[in-house]
């Protein structure tokens, strides 16, 4: 396999310290807003996205946890025993401008089946989607409304985001898989 870095630590920082803006930007009651991480590693950059907007903005957002894994059009039609996270959204949805947030956003279907966990969990004005990495391929009609990076891949490449609070250092790489003929 061969990687790429495409993302150093530094970059990374840039982004979410612009996405944080963007997120806030259109609403004139930041109160109205809150934040809910897809699980893994959307949990983690939607803290650091909460902990920049609390240092920009003085307002601490509310943060959820979400996992998607038994609303996923897919999690039956796969060989290996999902594995089940922690949901926590600790707050009322209602009438809240919710952001999901998740690492990459690839097929589109893991935001659908986010989309209808949340509203399991009570009914918000509006729900808007945070990648910090967009790389195409999408099978269903869903885009971001935040972006931090479109990377345009081929099938055979994969994105690797690394996030400090998991991984030790936060960084993105473009994987490239061996081909099956080699």
């Amino acid at each position: 396999m061969q990687a790429a870095e495409i993302l150093t630590d530094e970059q990374y920082g840039k982004i979410i310290n612009r996405l944080a803006h963007q997120i806030v930007e259109p609403y004139d009651d930041v109160a109205s807003l809150a934040l809910v991480g897809m699980q893994r590693r959307g949990v983690f950059l939607a803290k650091m996205l909460q902990e920049r907007i609390h240092h920009f903005y003085n307002h601490k957002l509310p943060l959820g946890v979400l996992d998607v894994t038994f609303y996923r059009d897919d999690f039956r039609t796969k060989l290996k025993m999902p594995t089940v996270q922690v949901t926590e959204i600790p707050f009322d949805l209602t009438e809240k401008h919710v952001v999901l947030v998740d690492d990459v956003l690839y097929t589109g279907r893991t935001i659908r089946a986010a989309m209808d966990a949340l509203m399991s969990f009570g009914r918000p004005a509006s729900i808007k989607a945070c990648c910090l990495i967009d790389r195409g391929h999408r099978e269903l009609p869903i885009q971001a409304d935040y972006t931090g990076m479109f990377v345009p891949t081929y099938q055979n490449e994969e994105i690797q985001v690394e996030v400090a609070g998991l991984d030790g250092i936060n960084r993105v790489m473009v994987i490239q898989k061996e081909s099956a003929e080699t």
